[in-house]
């Protein structure tokens, strides 16, 4: 659709009785200072990105992900580090399920936190993800790491800030709402989604950091309740993909969903037709991703069952709502060369006569060697015309393609 996204990993250990790393509720990292520690993120496809050192190397790209457990190393990385692999376990992704191998004898660091080092648990392909993100993607901080902390997610200043979980009180203008992490490390809540023309229905939610969608309802909750309804304006989702390979399902609106008091109307949903992976069990409902998440100040605060949401100045904005009905990858070197992976039919890019496998050589006059994915990402969700550079076949044009609301 209007941007290339990446479900969130929802990485599952399918053997039961394996302990890894620290469980919930280990021992906290002891601040130095009262002060909290700032850590800046870099905003990527709606991911966010922080630097971290394994076993003394230069900083890596790790994405920081409350919809996994366990800290994750690509495996690309693992090698090139040469860190030691141990025996091989099965994972459920959010497509399907993948293997990983269990990291021996291997540690990450975080510039910024003074005398922080915590065990790296698995080693796990991650290189597929990297086209979607644009950038090399080393590794996954998950709520091994959170729970170390109450972890602040500011999305207006682009920082973490991580508090002492046994000191941190809060007195800000937010809700707490209870959480319960569960054995796979998703902290759950409960919230209510609307369907348009129906009535709320209480839902049990993850919220996951590492999805960039606004909400995905997973496929027994949305074959229970025959979503997304009758006459209800829909598309055919294009592009989706976690670790474990490409999603299916359908996009289209709800009428609202509410989380402690705060309601975001109308946001574009992802109804899920999976029928293996993680979009696919009956755990929980579905997965609240960051699209709703940036229009607020999160609280990350496993230590006493609580996400604490403060609304920043984005809450109350309207969701994007335009879509331009392609998506892309960045693939070469330096990830500028900007390819069509697929397409909607009577869409826009359908309209300007883009194929799948056309290459973006320019948007708005910039050349590709100027953009990246994210900022190209951005610009198709407004809904004005852009006009592209295409090449298709060694030969080049020019169309123009302008984004709009289709659910």
């Amino acid at each position: 659709m209007k941007r290339s996204w990446i479900a969130g990993i929802a990485l599952l250990v399918l053997l039961s009785g394996i302990a890894i790393c620290q469980s919930r509720g280990a021992e906290s990292y002891h601040f130095p200072y009262p002060p909290a520690l700032v850590i800046p993120f870099e905003l990527i496809n709606r991911h966010m990105i922080i630097p971290a050192a394994v076993n003394g190397s230069k900083p890596l790209s790790f994405m920081l992900d409350t919809g996994d457990k366990y800290t994750i190393v690509d495996l690309a990385r693992a090698n090139k580090l040469a860190l030691k692999l141990g025996k091989e376990i099965p994972i459920r992704g959010t497509g399907a399920s993948l293997t990983a191998s269990f990291v021996e004898n291997a540690a990450y660091a975080i510039p910024g936190i003074p005398g922080y080092s915590r065990p790296v648990a698995l080693a796990l392909p991650l290189s597929d993800l990297a086209p979607r993100l644009g950038q090399d993607l080393d590794g996954i901080l998950g709520s091994d790491f959170i729970s170390q902390f109450v972890v602040e997610v500011d999305y207006e200043a682009h920082v973490l800030r991580l508090h002492d979980a046994e000191r941190f009180q809060y007195s800000g203008k937010g809700e707490a709402v209870p959480i319960q992490v569960d054995h796979s490390g998703h902290p759950v809540l409960s919230a209510e989604v609307t369907p348009l023309g129906g009535k709320a229905i209480r839902v049990e939610l993850v919220l996951d950091l590492g999805a960039g969608t606004a909400l995905a309802l997973n496929s027994p909750f949305v074959t229970e309740h025959a979503l997304p309804g009758s006459g209800v304006k829909h598309v055919r989702a294009i592009g989706g993909a976690g670790a474990g390979g490409p999603v299916k399902g359908t996009l289209a609106r709800v009428a609202s969903v509410k989380i402690g008091r705060f309601t975001i109307d109308e946001p574009v949903t992802f109804f899920s037709q999976d029928q293996r992976g993680g979009n696919a069990t009956s755990d929980y409902q579905g997965r609240i991703g960051q699209r709703i998440a940036s229009r607020f100040r999160i609280f990350l605060d496993y230590r006493h069952d609580r996400i604490i949401f403060e609304p920043n100045a984005e809450f109350g904005t309207p969701l994007p709502q335009a879509l331009c009905g392609f998506t892309f990858e960045a693939l070469g070197p330096n990830y500028q060369l900007f390819r069509i992976t697929d397409m909607l039919e009577q869409s826009p890019a359908s309209e300007a006569g883009l194929k799948t496998g056309d290459v973006i050589a320019s948007v708005d006059g910039k050349p590709a060697a100027e953009l990246t994915l994210t900022a190209i990402l951005e610009v198709m969700e407004k809904p004005v015309a852009h006009r592209l550079q295409i090449v298709r076949g060694g030969k080049s044009f020019e169309t123009t393609i302008t984004p709009r609301p289709m659910v």
